[in-house]
């Protein structure tokens, strides 16, 4: 045999050559599978980032463009950030923001703090009476917020938090259903790790500070997010504790929009698109860690 014979390079067919689109067992999907999967994700893209990019649309169109034209007319033809500025002119907008914002911040750093104390209790240490502690934290979700809703107005008077950004926050200061995130995050670390720190000589703190927190930083993650925006888009308790226009949060401000522009849409657009922007904002800055958080706490309920 040559050399030339030995050197040759092997031809393969066309269809091998071919990338194929599989499945997460390695099963090859069709291409018309494939295209079906790609409608139905675009599909829902539509219904879910839709509604948001038509506010913002509508926010920056002129007073002379008609928002209500049939076909409708997605894009503006004469945009501006005038109705930007009304929305600050006709409320203190920014006030309100910023009663939002110290909302939802107390919110995630009590939700965090709370939840991951809570949740390590749950996973870790041994107890009487933790499987009936677990169940409780269950049970919980299962109530309504309307229906203790007058119980907590109740203790919030009877405690002088009631027209106070206190009184808004201590009700969700921490939620079941976070407790439950994170004590199924940290069912999910091995326990080898943390007898060697035992055998060490750490504590429970130490255990939990050192070795336990820094291994959930995804939940974490996902916990401040629902948190925050749990505090940034709750209107009804705000809405019953706060009689203090000064103290109003965000939400409860933009509802005078509707009052004062009932015929512009174009001002209660803008409104919205300010309340949505810093949720926005958020999510994108702890998406990867969301992601990777979702993940820790369901591997092991």
């Amino acid at each position: 045999m040559s050399v030339l014979e030995k050197v040759r390079p092997v031809r393969t067919p066309a269809a091998a050559r071919e990338p194929r689109a599989t499945d997460e067992h390695g099963r090859r999907i069709r291409v018309w599978e494939l295209a079906l999967r790609y409608l139905l994700l675009l599909a829902v893209l539509a219904l879910t980032v839709g509604p948001f990019l038509w506010q913002l649309s509508t926010s920056i169109k002129g007073p002379t463009e008609d928002i209500f034209s049939s076909p409708p007319k997605f894009l503006p033809g004469d945009p501006t950030l005038h109705n930007y500025q009304r929305v600050a002119d006709t409320i203190p907008v920014w006030d309100y923001a910023f009663n939002s914002l110290k909302v939802a911040a107390a919110n995630v750093v009590t939700n965090c703090l709370g939840s991951a104390l809570a949740g390590y209790a749950l996973a870790r240490l041994r107890y009487r009476g933790r499987r009936v502690a677990t169940l409780v934290f269950i049970l919980a979700m299962l109530v309504p917020v309307e229906g203790i809703i007058i119980a907590q107005f109740t203790t919030m008077r009877e405690l002088g938090l009631n027209n106070t950004l206190i009184g808004v926050v201590l009700p969700g200061c921490i939620g079941a259903m976070n407790v439950l995130l994170m004590r199924n995050a940290f069912l999910s670390l091995p326990h080898e790790i943390e007898e060697a720190a035992y055998v060490d000589g750490a504590n429970a703190w130490q255990r939990f500070l050192r070795i336990a927190l820094p291994s959930v930083k995804g939940t974490l993650a996902v916990v401040a997010i629902f948190a925050f925006m749990g505090a940034w888009d709750d209107f009804l308790w705000p809405l019953i504790v706060l009689s203090d226009p000064s103290k109003f949060t965000l939400t409860i401000g933009l509802n005078y929009l509707h009052g004062t522009f009932a015929n512009d849409e174009r001002v209660v657009a803008a409104g919205t698109v300010i309340a949505v922007a810093p949720l926005i904002a958020l999510f994108a800055c702890l998406q990867r860690y969301f992601f990777r958080g979702v993940g820790e706490g369901a591997v092991k309920g």
